[in-house]
């Protein structure tokens, strides 16, 4: 037995079986502060731990396995059970957006099995330049897009309205909503929605108006789910390569259906790209 080792002290190994741990697990969950030793050794460096330990290391290999990140195990092993609930509550919502995620994403793989590559028929359609009302907003990548779009709508239609074309709020008529994106997406997008402002409709207080410009488009119709537009840009895309057309500004979305009163199936939507600026 070592000098001043307690003999119901288990050197690593052996307490890297009972708690179902590696080895390099147990020094990295040291390191971290998760989990450490009962007893360190100050000349070999050696790590001892006692067996009351292995529910520690069990519940760390259990959270783990439920994907639950080291820095919210830790605060699930040394807070109250509220706090940890609260914890975990949050690992639930990631797990949940992620799912959701893979479901749109699983749906839009489905379609190109059924259908093949995007081949949606792409014309050239003239635009005016349009006096528009805009909202920005920051997606955290492209998954993030969705919910940003929905709060750019949100915030340029105060206090209700729909977030298509065939909607009305207060002061105008029918709306007229153009979402525009990035061409190619990074970490973060930039997404921002443009309220075109007829004759009659004002902007919201604080929201800021410009002029969105016109020109000739490369123009497809996309009909489904909005997380599927990304299907039809690809077939706009290809069009405007293969025919080295320069894509000029960002790609446009314009709202032709209602969502709260069209399924998601049924949804219309031009997707569009400049390929020609309009002259002055």
């Amino acid at each position: 037995m070592l000098v001043g080792v307690d003999e119901e002290l288990l050197p690593i190994g052996q307490f890297a079986r009972l708690g179902r741990l590696s080895v390099k697990q147990l020094r990295h969950y040291d390191e971290l502060g998760l989990l450490r030793p009962a007893f360190v050794d100050g000349e070999t460096g050696y790590r001892y731990y006692r067996a009351s330990q292995a529910r520690v290391a069990l519940s760390i290999g259990l959270l783990r396995s439920l994907d639950v990140p080291l820095a919210v195990v830790g605060e699930v092993l040394s807070g109250a059970p509220e706090d940890a609930g609260r914890s975990l509550a949050g690992v639930r919502d990631a797990l949940e957006a992620e799912l959701a995620r893979r479901r749109r994403t699983l749906a839009a793989l489905e379609r190109v099995m059924a259908e093949g590559l995007p081949s949606a028929r792409v014309r050239r359609v003239s635009e005016p330049a349009l006096r528009v009302a805009v909202v920005r907003e920051r997606a955290a990548g492209p998954e993030d897009i969705g919910r940003a779009t929905s709060a750019a709508v949100a915030r340029l239609l105060p206090g209700g309205g729909a977030g298509g074309g065939a909607g009305a709020v207060a002061g105008g008529g029918p709306v007229r909503l153009v979402g525009l994106f990035p061409v190619d997406l990074g970490e973060v997008v930039e997404v921002s929605v443009a309220l075109v402002l007829e004759e009659g409709r004002r902007a919201a207080e604080g929201v800021e108006v410009r002029v969105l410009p016109g020109g000739v488009f490369a123009s497809a119709t996309h009909v489904g789910p909005y997380d599927q537009i990304s299907l039809t840009a690809h077939a706009v895309l290809a069009w405007c390569a293969e025919r080295r057309h320069v894509v000029r500004g960002p790609l446009r979305e314009v709202y032709v259906s209602d969502p709260a009163v069209t399924s998601p199936e049924e949804l219309v939507t031009h997707v569009r790209v400049c390929v020609e600026e309009e002259s002055w």
